[in-house]
């Protein structure tokens, strides 16, 4: 059984930051039903290739995959099930103005538990960034590797 990690993370979406360039984050929480806050306890999610799509006035996860808990027998959750977000007006106007009219995406980036427990999800506005800026990307990444180890080579 998979606990969640120290910082409270139960999934975290390592692609994201790669495939997009992210402008602005949102903390939104989650429309769950009990059986999925017993899977997420466990440890058991999976966000990677999930998004999140503004609908009328509301925001949903969609593709996101939480297992069926087990002990809960009959009364388990569909896995794959679009999930509300929830988001103060404001943001959610916000962010379907930034969907709609300057073509952003909004991708989830990480799942955890907050200090009062409750299921939180990390959302970026983001843009998505061509194959040259991924390139760019890899070589900063392989640069400062390469600089840490000889800085613990040399001391």
């Amino acid at each position: 059984m998979n606990k969640p990690r120290e910082d409270g993370a139960i999934a975290i979406n390592r692609r994201a930051r790669f495939d997009y360039e992210i402008e602005e984050t949102f903390e939104a929480g989650l429309a769950l039903v009990g059986s999925e806050v017993k899977s997420l306890r466990e440890g058991k999610a999976n966000i990677a290739e999930s998004y999140v799509s503004p609908e009328r006035d509301e925001v949903w996860l969609i593709n996101s995959d939480i297992p069926t808990y087990g002990p809960a027998n009959r009364f388990n959750h569909e896995p794959r099930r679009h999930r509300k977000l929830l988001l103060k007006r404001r943001e959610i106007a916000k962010l379907q103005g930034a969907v709609a009219r300057e073509g952003r995406t909004i991708i989830p980036l990480r799942l955890y538990f907050n200090d009062r427990g409750m299921a939180k999800l990390l959302i970026g506005l983001a843009k998505g960034k061509k194959t040259v800026d991924k390139r760019q990307t890899i070589k900063d990444r392989d640069w400062n590797k390469q600089k840490a180890r000889l800085m613990k080579e040399r001391g």
